[in-house]
């Protein structure tokens, strides 16, 4: 386990932490520091109140609580969002109320999770691609 750090933005901020530990979850789970009205349809930025420093090598990915989308359709549009080593800002969440009826955010309430994941620079080099079996088969290629 690597430590990194966290600042709190607003005081009613929760720190990320596992439901279930580290050894068991991958995700951590994010509260909203505000009250929120989703409406069906329309979406809307969640606070966290929280600001992190992750290390070069490092993104933190957010992706919707799998309760909520169940229960209440809600997901995040641009699933997982990228949180990149450099921002330094507001955590915020967009989320989405794919429902027919209103959800309301309540400050406290767990909204996403985020996952902390390890990247590999790249760095392109112009030039011809070797064959492959698949070739230039894309959408459907594989069949039904």
């Amino acid at each position: 386990m690597i430590q990194m750090k966290m600042t709190r933005l607003h005081p009613a901020a929760v720190l990320p932490k596992y439901a279930h530990g580290p050894d068991e979850d991958a995700g951590m789970d994010l509260c909203a520091t505000e009250n929120v009205l989703l409406a069906p349809g329309q979406p809307q930025l969640v606070p966290t109140g929280l600001a992190i420093e992750l290390p070069p090598g490092y993104e933190a990915q957010i992706r919707p609580r799998s309760g909520l989308s169940l229960k209440h359709a809600l997901t995040i549009p641009n699933s997982p969002a990228t949180i990149d080593p450099g921002y330094r800002g507001e955590i915020k969440v967009i989320l989405l109320n794919l429902g027919k009826t209103t959800y309301q955010i309540t400050a406290g309430d767990r909204i996403a999770q985020m996952v902390v994941a390890q990247y590999t620079p790249v760095e392109w080099v112009e030039g011809e691609l070797s064959d492959s079996q698949r070739g230039e088969g894309g959408f459907g290629s594989s069949g039904r």
